[in-house]
């Protein structure tokens, strides 16, 4: 079942960021792959699918929900997180939400498949392969802090991934720049 296989590698690479004990919104949770290995490193995650049978599983590491989110209203309205997770699901109505959704000082850590994908493999439709750079233009409010996008092997596959942060400067964090440079 999806959701049951290794957390990503991106993931794993960038979760060092994640500020401690953080509230983590996994997209498209599956089974709770993600969930499993964050709220092992202490985090208190919420999973949003709109598999019942996956969520099954997945409630065992933290709180899920169950929702259309592509045909259904967005079900955490007016909540925001220290860290939101997407992984193999792109949806672009929703884009600006998940966006959104990530708190200030927070972070996005975004993975899915891109266009080129469709010469070895599913998924092959447009509508769910991003475009050229299509993450980094998604992500234009927050500031990225490290962005791949390209052909990757075993398994043979086109991928766009990013890390952004929501920052606020503050006066401080300004002073601290302008002494940096």
């Amino acid at each position: 079942m999806h959701g049951t296989e290794n957390p990503s590698q991106w993931l794993q690479r960038w979760a060092h960021l994640i500020k401690p004990n953080s509230r983590i919104l996994d997209v498209a949770c599956g089974a709770g792959r993600h969930m499993r290995w964050l709220a092992g490193q202490g985090h208190k995650v919420t999973g949003v699918d709109r598999n019942p049978e996956a969520l099954a599983l997945a409630q065992a590491f933290g709180t899920v929900v169950c929702a259309d989110i592509e045909n259904g209203p967005w079900p955490l309205k007016d909540q925001a997180f220290d860290a939101v997770i997407v992984t193999n699901y792109l949806w672009r109505p929703l884009m600006s939400t998940i966006v959104n959704s990530v708190a200030s000082g927070g972070l996005l850590i975004y993975e899915t498949f891109a266009s080129g994908n469709e010469t070895v493999g599913k998924p092959s439709r447009p509508d769910f392969l991003l475009q050229p750079g299509e993450l980094l233009r998604a992500t234009e409010a927050l500031r990225t802090v490290a962005f791949e996008e390209g052909f990757e092997a075993s398994p043979d596959r086109f991928v766009q991934r990013i890390v952004a942060a929501h920052f606020e400067p503050t006066v401080q964090s300004i002073r601290f720049h302008l002494r940096a440079n």
